[in-house]
C-alpha cells in the first residue's frame, strides 16, 4: 500500500472516531483523570471537546437528572459547539404532565426506551415526529440520540448526543459513545450524589450549617462561639388555628406564614437554623459588618409579605395570621448538640434566651417586634425605634431594655 493511500485511510478512520487509542484515552480520562473535578457541567464541557478532537462528530450533548429538591424536580445540563461553560436549566414539580415533556424524547427515555434516535437530515414535514426534532433540524444538527443511564437502585437519568456531520453518526460513532455510557454513569452517579446530599442538608440545616457539617463537623459538642444578631418567630394562635381548620388549610397557612418569613431573611443573609412547629430561629453572623442593618431590612419585608398574605387570607376566607418577633444581638454557641446517634445543628447561649424571651413579651405588649437595647445600640438604630421601657424577663437576673419600632 502506498504511503499516500495509508494516509487517505488514517485520515477517514481517524475523522470516523474508530480509534482504539483515542476511545481508550477518554474512558481512561473519565475514570482516573476526572476525580478533582467538582461540577459534572464542567466534565461534561471537557469530554465533548475531546470527542470533538478525537473525530466524533458530536455537536450538541445534554444530561437530564431528577433531583431531590425542595423546588425542581429535575435539571438539564446542555453543551453545543463551542460553548467553554454548559447551560443549567432546572425544571419544576409538575413539569412532567406539560405537553412539551410528554410529547418529547425525553419522556420516551423516562417512560423504558433503551434507545431514542432519530435521522434530522431526512425528516420530512408530517411525518409525525416531536417538535423538539425540528428546532434541532433549524440548528444544523443533522442526528439525534438518546439512552438511560441507569444509576444505583435503577434510577433512571438521560444522556443525548447530536451530530452536525452530513449523513449523522456512523455506527462506529454510536459504538463509541455507547461505550462511554458506563463511565459517564459512574462519574456522574459520584457527583449526583454528592450534590443531593449538600441539598438535602441546604435543605434541612441551612447552608452555613451544611457547609460545616460536610466538612467534618459531626461529632456531638463540635463547634464554635460567634456573634450573632438573633432572630426569633412564632405564629400566634397556631393552636387555635389547628384545632379548627382542615390539615391542609393549616399547612397551606403554615407555609403561607414561613415563605413571607424566610425569604427575606435568606435574601439579606440570615441563615434559618430550624422551625420548630409554627416558631423559627435564624442568626445574621457578626462577621457581615451589616448583619443588624440587613436583619432590620429583612423584617421589614418580611411585614410586608405577612399583609400581602393576611389580604390574601382575607379573599379566601380564611384566618388572619398574626406574629411576634424578639431580636437580640450577642455570643452564641454554634455546633452539634444531642444525643449520640441523634444530633442538631443549632445555637444555644445567653443571648439565644433573651430574643425568645422577647419574642413571648410580645403577647403582653401587643406590638409584633421587640428589640432590645444591645441590638438597638449596635444597629445603630435607635432614631427609628421607640423605646418601651425595662421588662423582667423569666429566668433574667436584671430587666431588659425594650424597643419596638417607631409608630410614626
Amino acid at each position: 500500500m502506498s504511503s499516500v493511500s495509508q494516509e487517505v485511510r488514517t485520515s477517514r478512520a481517524h475523522r470516523e472516531g474508530i480509534w482504539p487509542s483515542e476511545r481508550n484515552g477518554i474512558l481512561d480520562w473519565l475514570i482516573n483523570d476526572t476525580r478533582d473535578q467538582r461540577f459534572i457541567d464542567n466534565i461534561l464541557v471537557e469530554m465533548c471537546e475531546r470527542l470533538r478532537e478525537a473525530g466524533i462528530p458530536v455537536a450538541r450533548s445534554t444530561l437530564h437528572f431528577r433531583t431531590h429538591h425542595p423546588q425542581w424536580l429535575g435539571a438539564r445540563i446542555l453543551w453545543t459547539t463551542g460553548l467553554k461553560e454548559a447551560k443549567i436549566t432546572t425544571f419544576d414539580y409538575g413539569v412532567e404532565t406539560t405537553s412539551q415533556f410528554l410529547n418529547s424524547p425525553v419522556n420516551d427515555i423516562f417512560s423504558g426506551a433503551a434507545e431514542v434516535r432519530q435521522r434530522l437530515d431526512t425528516m420530512r414535514e408530517g411525518d409525525g415526529h416531536y417538535p423538539f426534532y425540528d428546532e434541532l433540524q433549524r440548528d444544523g444538527l443533522t442526528d439525534y440520540i438518546a439512552w438511560p443511564m441507569y444509576h444505583t437502585l435503577g434510577k433512571r437519568h438521560i444522556m443525548t448526543f447530536c451530530s452536525d456531520r452530513p449523513g449523522g453518526f456512523t455506527p462506529e460513532h454510536v459504538a463509541f459513545l455507547k461505550d462511554l455510557l458506563p463511565a459517564v454513569t459512574l462519574v456522574t452517579e459520584i457527583r449526583i450524589k454528592n450534590i443531593m446530599a449538600r441539598t438535602l442538608l441546604q435543605t434541612y440545616v441551612g447552608p452555613h450549617a451544611s457547609e460545616q457539617i460536610l466538612a467534618g463537623a459531626t461529632t456531638r459538642g463540635s463547634g464554635a462561639t460567634v456573634g450573632a444578631a438573633i432572630l426569633i418567630c412564632d405564629l400566634r394562635d397556631f393552636t387555635n388555628i389547628s384545632d379548627h381548620w382542615p390539615r391542609d388549610d393549616v399547612i397551606d397557612l403554615l407555609n403561607g406564614y414561613f415563605d413571607a418569613m424566610s425569604e427575606p431573611i435568606e435574601k439579606h443573609g440570615g441563615e434559618i437554623l430550624k422551625f420548630m412547629g409554627d416558631g423559627m430561629l435564624a442568626i445574621f453572623p457578626l462577621t457581615d459588618p451589616n448583619a443588624c442593618a440587613n436583619l432590620l431590612q429583612a423584617i421589614r419585608e418580611a411585614q410586608v409579605g405577612m399583609e400581602t398574605l393576611n389580604e390574601q387570607n382575607r379573599r379566601d376566607g380564611r384566618q388572619v395570621l398574626r406574629y411576634g418577633i424578639g431580636v437580640h444581638v450577642g455570643d452564641v454557641m454554634y455546633g452539634n448538640i444531642g444525643s449520640r446517634r441523634r444530633l442538631d445543628f443549632t445555637v444555644i447561649g445567653p443571648a439565644v434566651n433573651i430574643a425568645s424571651r422577647l419574642e413571648a413579651l410580645t403577647k403582653e405588649i401587643k406590638r409584633p417586634v421587640l428589640l432590645s437595647r444591645a441590638f438597638v445600640e449596635l444597629a445603630g438604630c435607635q432614631k427609628a425605634m421607640e423605646s418601651l421601657g425595662s421588662y423582667p424577663l423569666r429566668g433574667l437576673g436584671e430587666p431588659v431594655d425594650v424597643f419596638a419600632f417607631s409608630a410614626a
